[in-house]
């Protein structure tokens, strides 16, 4: 039953903490600074979990990280190599396409100075057809 009491007793006496020279330094690093504001701006402001902020944010460090390897360059030879492949095919393939759409512009042109020939040869045409009619209207009557 001592031991019993001496648990007890145990509980209801208030725990204590270590020193702060015996356990870690006085100011937090600024990692756990950092991590304890974000765990902290989590939270809106009725205590409740902030998902967007959290995935701003996460995107945010992303972002910032994608830009610091793209601006400290790709050091493996073989992603240099097959990027430099894909500019190269790009590059060929815009010059075919554009090789490509300066035949296409000449053909549009040719056709559109064949439609306004056709035009033309059909007005001519249509301008003979209504003169023959005339004459022989007028070779008819002469013959009377």
């Amino acid at each position: 039953m001592s031991s019993h009491l001496s648990s007890r007793n145990a509980k209801d006496q208030p725990r204590t903490r270590k020193s702060s020279t015996d356990s870690s330094p006085a100011k937090p690093s600024p990692t756990s600074r950092s991590l304890k504001h974000e765990r902290v701006s989590r939270l809106d402001s009725s205590g409740a979990y902030d998902r967007e902020a959290y995935d701003a944010r996460r995107e945010n460090r992303m972002a910032a990280r994608k830009k610091a390897e793209e601006e400290a360059g790709c050091t493996d030879y073989k992603k240099r190599k097959i990027t430099m492949t894909e500019r190269s095919n790009e590059r060929s393939m815009l010059e075919t396409e554009k090789r490509e759409t300066r035949v296409l512009q000449k053909k549009i042109s040719d056709m559109e100075d064949e439609v306004k020939v056709q035009t033309e040869l059909k007005n001519e045409n249509q301008r003979l057809k209504d003169e023959n009619g005339a004459l022989i209207r007028v070779i008819s009557k002469l013959s009377k």
